[in-house]
Protein backbone atom coordinates (compact mmCIF):
# COMPACT_ATOMS: atom_id res chain seq x y z
CA UNK A 1 0.00 0.00 0.00
CA UNK A 2 0.71 3.66 -0.70
CA UNK A 3 0.43 5.61 2.29
CA UNK A 4 -0.55 9.24 2.00
CA UNK A 5 0.65 11.66 4.58
CA UNK A 6 -1.95 14.53 4.97
CA UNK A 7 -0.49 18.19 5.25
CA UNK A 8 -0.22 19.48 8.56
CA UNK A 9 -2.59 22.20 9.96
CA UNK A 10 -1.07 25.84 10.15
CA UNK A 11 -2.64 29.15 11.06
CA UNK A 12 -5.55 30.23 9.21
CA UNK A 13 -6.76 26.75 7.91
CA UNK A 14 -9.98 25.70 7.78
CA UNK A 15 -11.70 22.79 9.72
CA UNK A 16 -14.72 21.29 9.15
CA UNK A 17 -16.77 19.59 12.16
CA UNK A 18 -18.85 16.41 10.80
CA UNK A 19 -21.01 13.95 13.27
CA UNK A 20 -20.26 10.60 11.87
CA UNK A 21 -21.71 9.53 15.12
CA UNK A 22 -23.79 11.91 17.89
CA UNK A 23 -25.39 14.62 16.46
CA UNK A 24 -23.91 18.21 17.87
CA UNK A 25 -27.44 18.62 19.46
CA UNK A 26 -26.31 16.35 22.56
CA UNK A 27 -22.92 18.75 23.17
CA UNK A 28 -24.04 21.66 25.86
CA UNK A 29 -23.58 25.45 24.67
CA UNK A 30 -20.70 26.00 27.27
CA UNK A 31 -18.57 23.23 26.06
CA UNK A 32 -19.18 24.42 22.22
CA UNK A 33 -18.38 27.92 23.40
CA UNK A 34 -15.18 26.88 24.93
CA UNK A 35 -14.46 24.16 22.02
CA UNK A 36 -14.50 27.34 19.79
CA UNK A 37 -12.60 29.66 21.31
CA UNK A 38 -9.90 26.95 21.34
CA UNK A 39 -9.40 26.32 17.98
CA UNK A 40 -9.30 30.12 17.34
CA UNK A 41 -7.00 30.34 19.85
CA UNK A 42 -4.82 27.96 17.68
CA UNK A 43 -5.36 30.62 14.73
CA UNK A 44 -7.84 27.99 12.91
CA UNK A 45 -11.06 28.53 11.61
CA UNK A 46 -14.00 26.35 12.02
CA UNK A 47 -16.73 25.07 9.84
CA UNK A 48 -19.56 22.69 10.39
CA UNK A 49 -21.09 19.85 8.30
CA UNK A 50 -24.80 21.13 7.52
CA UNK A 51 -26.08 17.74 8.97
CA UNK A 52 -24.45 17.98 12.75
CA UNK A 53 -27.26 18.90 14.69
CA UNK A 54 -29.55 16.80 13.01
CA UNK A 55 -30.77 14.31 16.21
CA UNK A 56 -32.96 11.11 15.63
CA UNK A 57 -33.69 8.23 18.63
CA UNK A 58 -29.91 7.02 18.81
CA UNK A 59 -28.72 10.66 19.32
CA UNK A 60 -27.32 10.49 15.74
CA UNK A 61 -28.59 11.22 12.51
CA UNK A 62 -29.71 9.35 8.82
CA UNK A 63 -26.57 7.38 7.21
CA UNK A 64 -27.34 9.93 3.75
CA UNK A 65 -27.10 12.84 6.17
CA UNK A 66 -23.91 11.80 7.57
CA UNK A 67 -22.55 10.54 4.37
CA UNK A 68 -22.75 13.46 2.75
CA UNK A 69 -21.09 15.92 5.25
CA UNK A 70 -18.34 13.39 5.43
CA UNK A 71 -18.03 13.42 1.12
CA UNK A 72 -18.60 17.58 1.64
CA UNK A 73 -15.56 18.06 4.15
CA UNK A 74 -13.54 15.90 1.41
CA UNK A 75 -14.50 17.88 -1.58
CA UNK A 76 -14.20 21.16 -0.27
CA UNK A 77 -10.83 22.43 -1.32
CA UNK A 78 -10.93 25.09 1.74
CA UNK A 79 -11.04 22.06 4.43
CA UNK A 80 -7.00 21.24 5.69
CA UNK A 81 -8.39 19.00 8.47
CA UNK A 82 -12.11 16.91 9.13
CA UNK A 83 -12.51 16.56 13.21
CA UNK A 84 -15.42 14.97 14.27
CA UNK A 85 -18.17 16.18 16.85
CA UNK A 86 -17.93 13.00 19.56
CA UNK A 87 -18.29 8.81 19.15
CA UNK A 88 -21.32 6.96 19.22
CA UNK A 89 -22.25 3.91 18.42
CA UNK A 90 -22.91 3.97 14.47
CA UNK A 91 -20.31 4.81 12.37
CA UNK A 92 -19.17 1.92 10.91
CA UNK A 93 -23.00 2.12 8.78
CA UNK A 94 -21.29 4.69 7.01
CA UNK A 95 -18.37 2.22 5.21
CA UNK A 96 -20.78 0.93 2.13
CA UNK A 97 -21.56 4.42 1.50
CA UNK A 98 -18.23 5.99 1.35
CA UNK A 99 -16.50 7.37 -1.81
CA UNK A 100 -13.71 6.11 -0.85
CA UNK A 101 -11.64 7.49 -4.69
CA UNK A 102 -13.11 11.24 -3.45
CA UNK A 103 -11.36 10.43 0.70
CA UNK A 104 -8.18 9.71 -2.25
CA UNK A 105 -8.16 12.01 -4.25
CA UNK A 106 -8.68 14.65 -1.25
CA UNK A 107 -6.15 13.72 1.23
CA UNK A 108 -6.41 15.66 4.55
CA UNK A 109 -6.62 15.13 8.76
CA UNK A 110 -9.51 13.04 9.84
CA UNK A 111 -9.20 12.93 13.49
CA UNK A 112 -11.62 11.10 16.23
CA UNK A 113 -11.66 8.02 18.59
CA UNK A 114 -14.00 5.90 19.81
CA UNK A 115 -16.69 4.99 17.66
CA UNK A 116 -14.61 6.91 15.19
CA UNK A 117 -11.90 3.93 15.27
CA UNK A 118 -14.19 2.35 12.44
CA UNK A 119 -13.91 5.17 10.04
CA UNK A 120 -9.78 5.88 11.02
CA UNK A 121 -8.95 2.06 9.73
CA UNK A 122 -11.32 1.88 7.23
CA UNK A 123 -10.27 4.95 5.43
CA UNK A 124 -6.62 3.76 5.82
CA UNK A 125 -7.53 0.69 4.58
CA UNK A 126 -9.21 1.99 1.63
CA UNK A 127 -7.21 4.70 0.59
CA UNK A 128 -3.77 4.86 2.32
CA UNK A 129 -4.59 8.10 3.80
CA UNK A 130 -3.29 8.34 6.96
CA UNK A 131 -5.51 9.06 9.80
CA UNK A 132 -5.53 10.16 13.51
CA UNK A 133 -7.13 9.13 16.49
CA UNK A 134 -7.10 12.32 18.78
CA UNK A 135 -10.15 14.64 20.66
CA UNK A 136 -13.35 15.16 19.24
CA UNK A 137 -14.60 18.41 19.18
CA UNK A 138 -16.50 18.43 22.14
CA UNK A 139 -13.11 17.31 23.76
CA UNK A 140 -11.75 20.63 23.25
CA UNK A 141 -14.93 21.64 25.14
CA UNK A 142 -12.72 20.65 28.55
CA UNK A 143 -12.07 24.75 30.42
CA UNK A 144 -9.55 22.91 32.65
CA UNK A 145 -6.58 20.04 32.65
CA UNK A 146 -6.50 20.59 29.07
CA UNK A 147 -2.64 21.60 28.35
CA UNK A 148 -1.58 17.73 27.69
CA UNK A 149 -4.33 16.63 25.26
CA UNK A 150 -3.41 20.55 23.34
CA UNK A 151 0.39 19.75 23.32
CA UNK A 152 -0.16 16.30 22.07
CA UNK A 153 -2.79 18.02 19.11
CA UNK A 154 0.34 20.10 18.30
CA UNK A 155 3.11 17.92 18.07
CA UNK A 156 1.06 15.25 15.99
CA UNK A 157 -1.19 17.68 13.94
CA UNK A 158 1.01 21.27 13.31
CA UNK A 159 4.90 20.10 12.85
CA UNK A 160 6.14 16.90 10.64
CA UNK A 161 8.78 16.25 14.20
CA UNK A 162 9.12 12.97 15.64
CA UNK A 163 8.20 12.61 19.01
CA UNK A 164 7.93 11.09 22.20
CA UNK A 165 5.03 9.71 24.19
CA UNK A 166 5.45 10.54 27.46
CA UNK A 167 3.10 9.95 30.62
CA UNK A 168 0.87 12.84 32.13
CA UNK A 169 1.49 14.04 35.16
CA UNK A 170 -2.10 13.48 36.33
CA UNK A 171 -5.64 11.54 34.90
CA UNK A 172 -9.32 11.96 35.21
CA UNK A 173 -11.75 9.84 34.48
CA UNK A 174 -14.40 12.62 35.98
CA UNK A 175 -17.80 13.92 34.12
CA UNK A 176 -16.19 16.90 33.57
CA UNK A 177 -19.18 17.80 30.78
CA UNK A 178 -21.56 18.00 33.92
CA UNK A 179 -19.34 20.48 36.07
CA UNK A 180 -16.59 22.03 34.43
CA UNK A 181 -15.21 23.43 37.65
CA UNK A 182 -15.73 20.35 39.73
CA UNK A 183 -12.52 17.81 38.54
CA UNK A 184 -10.83 15.21 40.41
CA UNK A 185 -7.00 14.31 38.96
CA UNK A 186 -5.54 10.79 39.89
CA UNK A 187 -1.61 11.18 40.17
CA UNK A 188 -0.07 9.44 37.08
CA UNK A 189 1.96 6.37 37.80
CA UNK A 190 3.06 6.25 34.83
CA UNK A 191 3.51 3.75 31.83
CA UNK A 192 3.42 0.19 32.85
CA UNK A 193 6.04 -2.34 30.99
CA UNK A 194 4.18 -5.99 30.81
CA UNK A 195 6.50 -7.53 28.11
CA UNK A 196 10.09 -6.39 27.12
CA UNK A 197 11.74 -5.64 24.03
CA UNK A 198 12.62 -3.01 21.40
CA UNK A 199 9.94 -2.98 17.50
CA UNK A 200 9.20 -0.56 14.80
CA UNK A 201 5.71 -0.41 13.27
CA UNK A 202 2.42 1.28 11.41
CA UNK A 203 0.08 2.14 14.35
CA UNK A 204 -3.58 0.43 14.00
CA UNK A 205 -6.07 -0.01 16.01
CA UNK A 206 -7.38 2.36 18.33
CA UNK A 207 -10.76 1.34 20.49
CA UNK A 208 -11.01 -2.15 20.43
CA UNK A 209 -14.53 -3.58 20.45
CA UNK A 210 -15.15 -0.85 17.66
CA UNK A 211 -11.61 -2.22 15.96
CA UNK A 212 -12.97 -5.63 15.92
CA UNK A 213 -16.27 -4.77 14.06
CA UNK A 214 -14.04 -4.75 10.99
CA UNK A 215 -12.60 -7.98 11.53
CA UNK A 216 -13.57 -10.48 8.30
CA UNK A 217 -14.67 -6.94 6.14
CA UNK A 218 -12.63 -5.34 3.23
CA UNK A 219 -12.54 -2.72 5.84
CA UNK A 220 -10.10 -4.55 8.12
CA UNK A 221 -6.23 -3.24 7.74
CA UNK A 222 -3.66 -5.41 6.94
CA UNK A 223 -1.71 -6.47 10.40
CA UNK A 224 2.01 -7.35 8.89
CA UNK A 225 4.36 -5.19 11.11
CA UNK A 226 1.71 -2.99 13.24
CA UNK A 227 1.90 -2.00 16.45
CA UNK A 228 -1.35 -2.09 17.90
CA UNK A 229 -2.71 0.85 19.89
CA UNK A 230 -5.91 -0.78 21.67
CA UNK A 231 -8.18 0.95 24.64
CA UNK A 232 -11.92 0.18 25.57
CA UNK A 233 -14.07 2.75 27.62
CA UNK A 234 -16.02 1.79 30.71
CA UNK A 235 -18.21 -0.87 29.32
CA UNK A 236 -15.30 -3.04 28.75
CA UNK A 237 -14.98 -5.14 31.91
CA UNK A 238 -11.36 -7.29 32.43
CA UNK A 239 -13.58 -10.31 31.04
CA UNK A 240 -14.48 -8.84 27.96
CA UNK A 241 -11.35 -6.95 27.10
CA UNK A 242 -10.10 -10.45 27.24
CA UNK A 243 -12.70 -12.22 24.94
CA UNK A 244 -12.29 -8.99 22.75
CA UNK A 245 -8.18 -9.57 22.57
CA UNK A 246 -8.76 -13.06 21.99
CA UNK A 247 -10.63 -12.54 18.94
CA UNK A 248 -7.94 -10.18 17.53
CA UNK A 249 -5.20 -12.49 18.55
CA UNK A 250 -7.16 -15.17 16.36
CA UNK A 251 -6.78 -13.73 13.56
CA UNK A 252 -4.83 -15.45 10.87
CA UNK A 253 -2.05 -12.85 10.11
CA UNK A 254 -1.90 -11.58 14.20
CA UNK A 255 1.57 -13.18 13.89
CA UNK A 256 2.89 -10.44 11.94
CA UNK A 257 1.97 -8.19 14.98
CA UNK A 258 5.36 -6.25 16.29
CA UNK A 259 4.31 -4.99 19.42
CA UNK A 260 1.20 -3.93 21.57
CA UNK A 261 0.22 -0.23 23.50
CA UNK A 262 -2.93 -0.20 25.57
CA UNK A 263 -4.72 3.21 26.62
CA UNK A 264 -5.39 3.50 30.07
CA UNK A 265 -8.96 2.24 31.19
CA UNK A 266 -11.79 3.98 32.68
CA UNK A 267 -12.71 3.27 36.62
CA UNK A 268 -16.01 1.72 35.88
CA UNK A 269 -14.21 -1.34 33.44
CA UNK A 270 -12.49 -2.33 37.07
CA UNK A 271 -9.58 -3.74 35.28
CA UNK A 272 -6.20 -3.55 37.57
CA UNK A 273 -3.08 -3.39 36.96
CA UNK A 274 -2.67 -6.99 38.16
CA UNK A 275 -5.71 -8.12 35.98
CA UNK A 276 -4.02 -6.61 32.93
CA UNK A 277 -0.79 -8.54 33.73
CA UNK A 278 -2.42 -11.89 33.93
CA UNK A 279 -4.84 -11.26 31.03
CA UNK A 280 -1.75 -9.92 28.36
CA UNK A 281 0.58 -13.60 31.02
CA UNK A 282 -2.05 -15.99 29.89
CA UNK A 283 -1.52 -15.35 25.88
CA UNK A 284 1.50 -16.51 24.60
CA UNK A 285 1.10 -14.84 21.22
CA UNK A 286 1.88 -11.85 22.96
CA UNK A 287 5.20 -13.65 25.03
CA UNK A 288 7.71 -12.06 22.00
CA UNK A 289 6.31 -8.97 21.76
CA UNK A 290 6.56 -5.69 23.53
CA UNK A 291 3.77 -4.68 25.93
CA UNK A 292 3.91 -1.43 27.54
CA UNK A 293 0.08 -0.41 29.04
CA UNK A 294 -1.69 2.51 30.64
CA UNK A 295 -0.91 5.05 27.98
CA UNK A 296 -2.56 8.30 27.84
CA UNK A 297 -5.34 7.36 25.04
CA UNK A 298 -8.84 6.01 25.36
CA UNK A 299 -11.77 7.20 27.34
CA UNK A 300 -9.91 8.72 30.47
CA UNK A 301 -8.27 12.17 29.91
CA UNK A 302 -5.58 13.57 28.64
CA UNK A 303 -5.31 11.81 25.54
CA UNK A 304 -2.57 12.19 23.23
CA UNK A 305 -3.15 12.63 19.09
CA UNK A 306 -1.59 9.50 17.20
CA UNK A 307 -1.31 8.59 13.52
CA UNK A 308 -3.22 5.59 12.16
CA UNK A 309 -0.93 4.51 9.80
CA UNK A 310 1.53 6.25 10.87
CA UNK A 311 5.51 4.80 12.09
CA UNK A 312 6.00 4.25 15.94
CA UNK A 313 9.33 2.91 17.73
CA UNK A 314 8.97 0.82 21.11
CA UNK A 315 11.48 0.26 23.45
CA UNK A 316 10.05 -1.52 26.62
CA UNK A 317 12.87 -2.48 28.92
CA UNK A 318 12.58 -2.78 32.93
CA UNK A 319 12.16 0.56 34.15
CA UNK A 320 12.06 2.11 30.79
CA UNK A 321 9.36 2.86 28.39
CA UNK A 322 10.00 4.82 25.56
CA UNK A 323 7.10 5.12 23.02
CA UNK A 324 8.51 7.53 19.75
CA UNK A 325 6.06 8.54 16.85
CA UNK A 326 8.60 8.37 13.84
CA UNK A 327 6.23 9.32 10.90
CA UNK A 328 2.79 10.99 11.26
Amino acid sequence: MNKIYPQKLKSGNEVRVIAPSRSLSIIGKEIQETANKRFKELGLKLSFGKHVNEIDEFNSSSIQSRAEDLHEAFSDKNVKAVITVIGGFNSNQLLKYIDWELVKNNPKIFLGYSDITALNNSIFTKTGLVTYSGPHYSTFGQKLFFDYTLEYFKKCLMSDDQFEIVASENWSDDQWYLDQNKRELIKNSGHLIINEGEASGTILGANLCTFNLLQATEYFPDLTDSILFLEDDYESAPHTFDRDLQSLIYLPNFNKVKGLVIGRFQKKSKMTDDLLIKIIKTKKELNNIPVVVNVDFGHTDPKITFPIGGKVKIISKKNLSSIKIVKH
